[in-house]
């Protein structure tokens, strides 16, 4: 911790524990709701002041790393839904590249990933990543188990469609 919780409350003491440990933790999944990584730093951040504005209550629970993926989840809902009403642009802007760190394989899985719509994506990456049963996905997601397994079934079929085509080659 920095020198600067010394001077903190033990409930602001024990959040700023937490926000260590979370973004480590919360970080790959929110660039793979979002999409690229300055997207998902600021959708974590987001959701950290939402937790962060809770903490009292929160602190008290099992697990408020589920409260944290909840509400990463509900934001990135937010924003897929204000995109849908946002006006197109006649130039496109520019996008940074990947960096070095990430092989061929991963740029055509996430540009894949990224070709899904915005439900199946989150539940590919919530069943797969995050590894939660689908009872739980749903109860994140606000839906059905049967409309997550549906979406699951579908999302994995675009997926091998999409990693079949011969314009994305991936090392096998």
């Amino acid at each position: 911790m920095t020198d600067q919780t010394t001077t903190l409350s033990p409930t602001d003491r024990s959040y700023v524990a937490f926000v260590e440990v979370a973004w480590q933790r919360h970080i790959r999944l929110a660039m793979l709701l979002a999409g690229d990584r300055w997207r998902a730093e600021e959708l974590l951040q987001d959701s950290l002041v939402k937790v962060y504005e809770r903490w009292r209550r929160l602190s008290r629970l099992d697990d408020p790393h589920a409260y944290l993926r909840r509400t990463l989840v509900n934001n990135q809902t937010s924003i897929w839904r204000r995109r849908r009403r946002e006006s197109l642009v006649a130039d496109v802007p520019d996008r940074a590249t990947p960096g070095g760190d990430v092989g061929p394989d991963a740029v055509v899985l996430r540009r894949a990933l990224m070709s899904l719509p915005a439900k199946q994506r989150a539940v590919v990456v919530l069943r797969h990543y995050e590894d939660l049963p689908e009872r739980e996905v749903a109860q994140l997601l606000g839906c059905s188990v049967g409309t997550v397994k549906s979406q699951n079934a579908r999302a994995l079929d675009k997926l091998r469609h999409f990693l079949d085509e011969p314009s994305y080659p991936v090392s096998r």
